[in-house]
């Protein structure tokens, strides 16, 4: 069969057009074909195939310049070309250049499988002489609805048949009819499409504008004809819906184990549904046991990112232990830890971690032999087996470290071949880490697909960063930096900067096979979610990377950046000596400002003189080896003199990059600081010029080009929705890229992105993004507002616009307000808190405020402890709050559809 691509696409000089076959394999590379032209714009592409009817392909058009590739379309939803006819011999295709549309959005897997979820299916196969096909997208439709066409003549209804005729979704959102070219008895048609029911003959919507036409083309016999056309316009008002971000751990059931389980997800998704909600949002559910203890409660700190945390196994879906003793013992202890307020994180992790390994002693024989878990393991086998290793030698050598597995330090192939081998003995030892795996994802495939049925988008979230001592930095070290910790500068949540202890990533690395460790790592979360929120997105234009010997982030600096030469610090009129300013700047009257009454002691132990002022001692010139010398539980004392000192090793107004010492950094928050205080005016004024250029406008452009030579691979790596977390310290280009790349922001009242503001105005929120007023770094909605009166009262008065006082502490009425203004914003999607939902009813609501708190980011060592404190089932029981919820939600046009 002879195939023929056209298109219209104006190349410049030096540029063509190649047509992209895309194959069923997802890593297999697309087949290239050439494209050629007369003029420059039109550009065509033969070639001859054989076909199978009821068969299709999937292709996309790129630019090449110097023979690589300098533009594609938007190749998340490629051209498809279906064989329709079963008497064609020659395919004729009229397509259209298609970027990445404004409404991407409804393109996403959280649109077209769950929102806006119908049954697609590929064309019927007909028997036409000649045919016309006519392609059209239209991403508006939803759930229930249809498309189809009407037109003037006998053959397209004469405008009146009710419900046009009927075409098929042959892929997301793309609307495909056949026509028998012989009974179209006019050199033209002309048509409209129009949206009807699904299941009757009711035309709901006319398309917008006039009338299309197309002309019919010369043809003979065996031809088929394809017309990609302009997408359909619909009066149809922009989609918005409203969801719930509550961590799996903080959920609490009548019968789950101390701590939330998939089997109360799945509650928690018929809880949404129920209350008109379109989303439900969760916190990172990888694996993150490394030490058994509390400290890995951090869900953001994962040792795989593909592992789930055996945590999360709903016991009750698995088989019950046999022996009757064991049985009774388990329920007392789940009794014991499900009435606990918080999440025990030690007893509950070591007491499910018992159960089963008790259990897969009882079953694996019988499991191990079910076709489910053999293609389970087949799928997974790529990352199961080094986690399972990873498991094994960190619990044999008593710690996640890898460098201290003696004869293990790196993964040892043989070994790994054989932990897959059923035959072995290695095999068998690790095994328990398949079925725990197994069981997981057996059961977070059964919420997804609960989620898709119920039309709530299941989002889940992406940590910037790996654990240190993780399965990836273990077997694909080539892809970190572990010589420096990732962090953030401070921010709202630290005056001192986030220091998260994460390797920062070589991207050089991964840019050189495509991402293929983002492309990956997100395929696999596209198994369990329809929507992602990207943590830190800041960290794909540059990272803060914290050198290892310092414990908080001020002595941190952006990778990459550009660093300024000693000529160009000096051109900005900085009279000061630059090499000093590197150092720390400690004088006497420094160190009486910061240990008073303990100054003498600081003089005489942790520094010594230099020139007109002091260094730090040799044994205390990191901040590191004062974190050493005080030990892990310093009095309260001498936490402040620890604390003293991190300040006097910090107290400096440049530090050095990190891969070339003749270039500088200005510190960030440097003004804050004695060493900017000592300054001459003449110098500060230099400086503060100096820093402002280098942190807000030297580095747009060149940030810009790192994120877009990143974030494209990861948005089309998938069809989920892409979310970010853009808060902090956010370049001016940051919405650039988002706003290019159709990336939802993340929008909080109380953390405006407009500078001089105190509050952000919601009805300024861009419709691409999410609005809340709390997330799991911050005080919920009732806490913040009791933080500081004096503040609240100006929300009061000039967001909520009510006279008087405001009341303290945050009443029921008050909480349904904010909530309700929160969903009237523009935004795409509102996703509140569980706790900021439960505000709005004070019978229903926790008492005490401040217990509702999941994360302080100023500690790098809380505890990830909150949970609920009543059952879902009760929750979902009561009629009258979930009632209020519907209301809120429906009065706001969020409410549920189709």
């Amino acid at each position: 069969m002879k195939l023929t691509f056209n298109i219209d696409y104006l190349t410049a000089y030096g540029e063509a057009l190649v047509l992209n076959i895309i194959s069923g394999e997802a890593t297999a590379k697309a087949e290239r074909h050439p494209m050629e032209t007369l003029d420059g714009r039109s550009w065509t592409c033969s070639l001859s195939r054989t076909v199978k009817p009821a068969t299709y392909i999937d292709y996309y058009y790129s630019v090449e310049r110097r023979g690589s590739e300098a533009r594609r379309e938007w190749d998340a939803m490629p051209h498809r070309l279906e064989f329709a006819n079963s008497r064609s011999a020659c395919h004729v295709m009229y397509d259209k250049w298609i970027d990445m549309p404004s409404d991407a959005l409804l393109y996403s897997s959280a649109f077209t499988e769950c929102v806006a979820r119908r049954k697609r299916e590929l064309s019927a196969v007909a028997d036409f002489g000649k045919m016309i096909r006519l392609k059209v997208r239209a991403p508006q439709l939803r759930a229930g609805q249809r498309l189809a066409l009407a037109g003037s003549g006998p053959y397209l209804g004469n405008w009146l048949k009710p419900a046009g005729l009927r075409m098929a979704e042959h892929t997301p959102n793309e609307w495909v009819v056949s026509l028998d070219a012989s009974k179209i008895d006019r050199p033209f048609m002309e048509f409209k499409f129009v949206i009807a029911g699904n299941d009757n003959d009711n035309i709901i919507m006319w398309e917008d504008g006039a009338n299309r036409t197309v002309t019919l083309p010369d043809m003979k016999a065996g031809d088929v004809v394809t017309y990609e056309l302009l997408q359909a316009e619909f009066g149809i008002s922009l989609w918005r819906g409203a969801g719930t971000v509550v961590p799996v751990f903080a959920l609490r059931s009548g019968g789950s184990y101390g701590v939330g389980d998939f089997g109360d997800l799945k509650a928690m998704v018929r809880w949404a549904a129920s209350t008109a909600q379109h989303a439900l949002q969760v916190l990172p559910v990888n694996d993150t046991t490394a030490t058994h203890t509390w400290r890995d409660s951090y869900p953001y700190s994962a040792i795989s990112t593909y592992a789930l945390h055996p945590q999360y196994t709903d016991l009750r879906q698995l088989a019950p232990l046999k022996d009757a003793k064991r049985r009774e013992h388990y329920e007392r202890l789940r009794q014991e830890l499900n009435a606990l307020p918080q999440v025990d994180y030690e007893r509950v992790n070591a007491a499910k971690t018992g159960y089963l390994r008790e259990l897969f002693a009882q079953e694996w024989q019988a499991v191990s032999r079910r076709v489910t878990y053999k293609r389970f393991f087949e799928a997974n086998r790529q990352w199961l087996v080094p986690y399972a290793a990873f498991c094994h030698y960190r619990d044999k050598h008593g710690t996640p470290d890898f460098s201290r597995w003696t004869g293990h330090e790196r993964p040892d192939d043989g070994e790994l071949k054989a932990m897959a081998n059923p035959q072995t003995k290695l095999y068998k030892e690790v095994a328990f880490w398949y079925y725990v795996q197994y069981n997981l994802d057996m059961q977070m495939r059964e919420v997804h697909e609960l989620a898709r049925d119920m039309k709530v988008i299941l989002k889940g979230d992406i940590p910037i960063g790996v654990s240190r001592t993780s399965v990836e930095t273990w077997t694909q070290p080539r892809y970190f930096n572990l010589d420096g910790q990732a962090g953030a500068p401070p921010d709202a949540f630290s005056a001192n900067g986030q220091n998260w202890g994460f390797p920062t990533y070589n991207w050089n690395e991964m840019m050189a096979d495509g991402c293929l460790w983002w492309t990956q790592r997100l395929g696999k979360m596209a198994e369990y979610f329809d929507a992602y929120r990207i943590d830190h997105i800041l960290g794909f234009f540059r990272i803060w990377e914290i050198p290892a010997d310092a414990v908080h982030g001020l002595l941190g600096q952006f990778v990459p950046a550009l660093g300024m030469t000693r000529e160009e610090i000096a051109a900005y009129g900085l009279q000061a000596d630059t090499g000093r300013l590197t150092k720390p700047y400690i004088t006497d009257s420094v160190i009486e400002a910061l240990f008073g009454e303990r100054a003498d002691e600081v003089r005489s132990t942790y520094v010594c003189p230099l020139d007109d002022g002091y260094a730090m001692r040799p044994e205390y010139d990191t901040q590191r080896k004062v974190e050493a010398a005080f030990g892990e539980k310093p009095s309260e004392a001498d936490t402040r003199l620890r604390d003293g000192l991190y300040a006097l090793i910090s107290n400096v107004l440049f530090v050095a990059d990190r891969t070339d010492a003749n270039k500088l950094h200005p510190r960030i928050a440097a003004q804050t600081d004695m060493a900017y205080a000592a300054l001459s005016d003449r110098d500060k004024t230099a400086f503060n010029r100096l820093y402002d250029d280098y942190f807000y406008r030297r580095h747009n452009q060149f940030w810009y080009n790192e994120a877009m030579r990143k974030l494209p691979l990861l948005g089309r790596a998938t069809r989920m929705l892409m979310c970010a977390e853009d808060l902090g310290m956010v370049p001016e280009c940051v919405p650039w890229v988002m706003n290019r790349l159709n990336i939802l922001s993340l929008e909080i009242q109380t953390m405006p992105k407009e500078s001089g503001t105190r509050f952000a105005h919601l009805s300024h929120y861009p419709y691409l993004s999410v609005c809340t007023m709390s997330t799991h770094d911050t005080p919920t909605m009732r806490a913040w507002w009791d933080e500081d009166h004096e503040r609240a009262q100006d929300y009061f008065t000039t967001m909520l616009h009510h006279d008087g006082t405001a009341p303290h502490p945050m009443p029921g009425w008050l909480a349904k307000d904010i909530v309700e203004r929160q969903l009237m914003s523009p935004s795409a999607l509102c996703i509140l808190t569980l706790q900021d939902w439960l505000a709005t009813d004070e019978k229903l609501r926790l008492a005490d405020a401040g217990a509702e708190r999941i994360n302080i980011p100023a500690n790098p060592h809380h505890y990830w402890r909150y949970r609920m404190h009543l059952d879902i089932e009760d929750m979902a029981q009561d009629q009258q709050f979930n009632a209020s919820l519907r209301a809120l939600i429906d009065g706001s046009g969020r409410r549920q559809e189709g």
